[in-house]
């Protein structure tokens, strides 16, 4: 590789990225890409982690997206700092950030949209019409940015990374999506930016969340089926917070359609809204072991 960072450099234009790109030999050396809309914390720095074990040099982008967000969500409070997560961007080993404003990634808009399959019709899509729309097209512009060689998504956002892979792949584009398992606190809480945003009540009761989906795990392999298991974990989290449910689904994976016995994986998939903060988790169980999809809800 003929360029190698000493230091973090970050950047706020398209021009001044790729000419840092440019300088590279990019025949003998790898760009790893960990897109983000910032307020970095321990699931995102593991993204970076194996970024940096698999690629020559690592660019993170941090870009709170409008277009992904609809009428009456966080847009305008989601957490910014880009001083703060420079400085853990930089001791985690990341050697370019692209911090674009709006203006900067959406500087015209000639009314081409991009579309999801019906991926995007279930879990975080059907209570978020037009997100998964603004999801794949940041992403795309990204990585036609970028051209990264391989880039780096959590399991915690398993329907957009379902989308990514399928989106990837049915449009032949030149990068390699690597899954990167959920980071979760001591207690079990999935890491998220929005998680400062919970009461101290809130924070106290969140780990549920992660507790419900773990019953369900027991209940699957019970042969409980799918739809009982859906109940059962949202009376759990009802009845022991004040967590009020979106949804929860347990799905095929990475289809996103329902379980059958052709299923090799399946995700328990839930949102639960708090005051103010939405959040999302999941678990993916493979089904190798001969799960039952036929038996009744009583067992």
């Amino acid at each position: 590789m003929n360029v190698k960072t000493n230091t973090l450099q970050v950047v706020h234009t398209i021009e001044q990225l790729r000419r840092l790109l440019d300088s590279m030999d990019r025949s003998s050396s790898t760009v790893g890409f960990v897109p983000t809309m910032g307020y970095l914390h321990e699931g995102h720095l593991e993204l970076v982690k194996q970024a940096k074990m698999q690629n020559d040099l690592v660019v993170m982008s941090i870009f709170v997206n409008p277009t992904q967000f609809g009428p009456g969500e966080d847009f305008e409070s989601y957490p910014r700092d880009l001083n703060r997560d420079s400085k853990l961007a930089e001791e985690a080993g990341v050697d370019i950030i692209f911090a674009p404003s709006v203006v900067e990634m959406y500087p015209n808009d000639g009314g081409i949209r991009i579309l999801p399959g019906p991926q995007a019709n279930k879990l975080c899509g059907a209570s978020r019409p037009g997100h998964f729309d603004g999801v794949l097209q940041v992403v795309l512009k990204l990585f036609n940015i970028v051209a990264p060689d391989r880039s780096y998504f959590g399991m915690k956002d398993a329907q957009q990374l379902a989308l990514i892979e399928t989106f990837v792949r049915d449009y032949n584009i030149p990068t390699t999506i690597v899954r990167v398992p959920i980071v979760r606190e001591n207690d079990g809480l999935a890491k998220s930016s929005r998680n400062v945003n919970l009461t101290s009540k809130e924070r106290q009761e969140a780990p549920v969340i992660y507790q419900a989906l773990q019953k369900g795990i027991d209940w699957l392999l019970e042969s409980v089926s799918p739809e009982e298991v859906e109940r059962r974990i949202a009376e759990f989290i009802t009845s022991t917070s004040s967590g009020a449910i979106d949804y929860v689904q347990v799905l095929d994976y990475p289809s996103l359609g329902p379980v059958t016995e052709e299923t090799n994986e399946m995700i328990i998939a839930c949102a639960i809204k708090f005051s103010t903060t939405r959040l999302i988790d999941n678990i993916i169980m493979s089904t190798k072991g001969g799960y039952n999809v036929s038996n009744d809800d009583e067992q």
